[in-house]
C-alpha cells in the first residue's frame, strides 16, 4: 500500500528523475535515492511508502564488518560488489568481502563468515546462499551481538538487523507483464522458456511465482521450467537442452545470464529473428543487449544502491542511531524506449572495475 497524496507523489517523481540523471554525472552524490520502505499497517497489513534515502556523512569510528556474497561469477554481484566497497570508502570503515564460489556452496559460506566474526567483524552482511540455510547462524550471530545486514537475496529469518533489498516477486511480475503486454496485440498464445535460477535460492523462489502471476489470464504459456546456477556455461547447457525438445518458442525468460548466454546459442541455431529475450534482472550484459536491440528489455532493482544502504544500515545499527529496517530501490523496466535516460552508476558497476575484496581493512589484533 503507498499513502501519499498527489501533490506529494508529483514532487516525488520530479525529484526522483533530478536525482537519477543527476548521479550519472561523474562526482555527483548518489543521494538522496528514490525508494520504497516497507513495514505493517495497524491491521497488520504490508504497506510501502515512497521516500528519499540519505547515508550518514561518515561513521562516527573505523567499523570492521565483512560481506558475504553466493559468487562473484556474473556483473550483477560486481555490481552489489561496487556499492558497498564504495560506501564503505565514502563512510571511511573497514570492510572484507567474501564470496562462496557459487550457489551450491552454503557450507562454505556459513565458514567465511564464521570466521570472519571470529577474527573481529563488528557487523556482517549477507548476500544469501539459501533463502532458510543461513537461519541458525543469523540466531548465533543475533546471540553474540553481531548485527546482520540481509542483502539482495533475503532470508527468512527474523533475526536480521535490516534488509537492504527489493521483492524479487516484484521484479519477476515486472518481466512477466510486460511481457504480457508485449504480446496482447498479438492474435495467437505465446511459447515462454523460463529459467528463473537456482532451485532454493529465496530470490528464485520469489521471482518464479511473480513471473508466473503476472502471466495469468494473459495469452503466453510456460512451456519449459528450468533451474540452474546462474554461471554461463550452466545457463548455455540448459538453454541447448530446452531448445532441444522446445524449438517453436517464442520467448526466452530468465536470469541475466541465461539472458547474456541466449544471444549466442540462438545465433548459433539461426533463431535470432525467432525467439525474443527478456532478463528479470539487470546486469551490463543485458544493458549491452538492450541496446543492441538484442535483448527487449529487464526490470532494474538499482544495485548498486542496495549495496550503499547495506553498508549504512550497518553502521547505523552500529552506531545506534536511526534506520530504516526494510528498504529497496523502487522497480522499473529498462527497454530501448528509456535506456539512454538510465543513470547508470545505479545499477551497474563502471567500466573497468574489478572485483574488490577489502577496503582499508586492518590485520588482526590493531587498534
Amino acid at each position: 500500500m503507498m499513502r501519499c497524496s498527489l501533490t506529494t507523489l508529483i514532487s516525488i517523481l520530479l525529484l526522483k528523475c533530478a536525482v537519477v540523471t543527476a548521479y550519472a554525472q561523474a562526482g555527483v552524490p548518489w543521494y538522496p535515492f528514490p525508494v520504497e520502505v516497507q513495514g505493517r499497517s495497524i491491521d497488520g497489513e504490508t504497506e510501502k511508502n515512497i521516500a528519499f534515502y540519505s547515508p550518514l556523512k561518515t561513521a562516527q569510528k573505523t567499523w570492521r564488518i565483512c560481506t558475504s556474497f553466493p559468487h562473484m561469477k556474473d556483473s550483477y554481484w560486481l555490481a552489489v560488489n561496487f556499492g558497498v566497497v564504495s560506501e564503505a570508502s565514502r563512510l571511511g570503515i573497514n570492510l572484507e568481502v567474501h564470496e562462496a564460489g557459487g550457489y551450491d556452496h552454503l557450507q562454505t559460506q556459513l565458514q567465511q563468515i564464521r570466521k570472519c566474526v571470529e577474527e573481529g567483524s563488528n557487523g556482517v552482511i549477507i548476500g544469501a546462499i539459501s533463502y532458510k540455510g543461513l537461519d541458525d547462524l543469523v540466531e548465533e550471530l543475533h546471540n553474540k551481538g553481531i548485527p546482520v545486514i540481509d542483502v539482495i537475496n533475503g532470508m527468512s529469518s527474523s533475526r536480521v538487523a535490516a534488509r537492504s533489498l527489493v521483492s524479487f516477486e516484484e521484479m519477476g511480475f515486472s518481466a512477466g507483464a510486460y511481457l504480457a503486454q508485449l504480446h496482447a496485440t498479438s492474435n495467437s498464445p505465446a511459447k515462454v522458456a523460463w529459467f528463473p535460477g537456482p532451485e532454493g535460492a529465496g530470490w528464485v523462489l520469489a521471482g518464479d511465482w511473480g513471473f508466473q502471476k503476472a502471466l495469468m489470464g494473459s495469452d503466453v504459456n510456460i512451456v519449459a521450467k528450468r533451474y540452474g546456477d546462474t554461471g554461463k556455461l550452466v545457463q548455455t547447457a540448459l538453454l541447448n537442452e530446452v531448445l532441444d525438445m522446445h524449438p517453436d518458442i517464442d520467448y526466452i525468460v530468465g536470469t541475466a545470464v541465461t539472458a547474456s548466454a541466449a544471444i549466442k546459442v540462438l545465433r548459433a541455431r539461426g533463431l535470432s529473428d525467432q525467439v525474443k529475450i527478456l532478463a528479470y534482472y539487470f546486469t551490463p550484459e543485458v544493458y549491452r543487449g538492450i541496446k543492441r536491440g538484442q535483448i527487449v528489455g529487464a526490470p532494474t532493482d538499482s544495485a548498486v544502491i542496495q549495496g550503499r544502504i547495506a553498508v549504512d544500515q550497518l553502521v547505523r545499527v552500529l552506531e545506534k542511531k536511526t534506520y530504516i529496517r526494510h528498504v529497496g530501490p523502487e522497480i522499473y523496466v529498462v527497454d530501448q524506449k528509456n535506456i539512454n535516460a538510465l543513470a547508470r552508476l545505479t545499477s551497474l558497476a563502471p567500466s573497468g572495475f574489478r572485483a574488490t575484496y577489502s577496503v582499508g581493512v586492518r590485520l588482526k589484533g590493531e587498534d
